[in-house]
């Protein structure tokens, strides 16, 4: 009977053992798919102007670029901020090149309503990523500077 019983708890041990270690991988196996998911985007090149792979650097960064994009109805096609005082779009290929400078005013109001009491400068890119516009907004004159 005693032989039973042992061979009862290593028969047990080697279950939960074998449980423990199907759980564990099977767990990790999904983190590692998750992980895969998060870095197989395409790394852009370090030359490439346009070199955000996130939305933005702070929370309050990152929510309003969010905004834009969800607002812009398809106008704006991907957007990022930094240090909260420098916009980056991506503009889809449905905006005409006359009506870049004035989303870029709008973009630049506000901006400013929402990143008060600071100079801003807002980039546009054109769909291919190559920069097509640049405003930068002075508090002290309330003036906007296009290039």
């Amino acid at each position: 009977m005693n032989l039973l019983q042992q061979s009862r708890k290593i028969i047990t041990a080697f279950v939960l053992v074998f449980i423990l270690t199907l759980t564990a991988a099977c767990g990790n196996s999904s983190n590692v798919a998750q992980l895969e998911r998060n870095t197989s985007q395409p790394a852009l090149s370090q030359s490439s102007p346009y070199s955000a792979l996130e939305r933005g650097n702070t929370q309050s960064g990152q929510s309003f670029a969010d905004w834009v994009v969800q607002t812009s109805k398809g106008l704006v096609k991907d957007a990022y901020v930094r240090d909260n005082n420098k916009l980056g779009i991506v503009i889809s290929s449905q905006v005409r090149p006359n009506e870049v400078r004035t989303l870029t005013k709008s973009l630049v109001q506000g901006f400013h309503k929402n990143f008060p009491n600071q100079d801003l400068k807002v980039l546009v890119y054109a769909p291919d990523k190559k920069l097509v516009l640049t405003a930068q907004y002075d508090i002290q004159s309330n003036q906007i500077q296009y290039s």
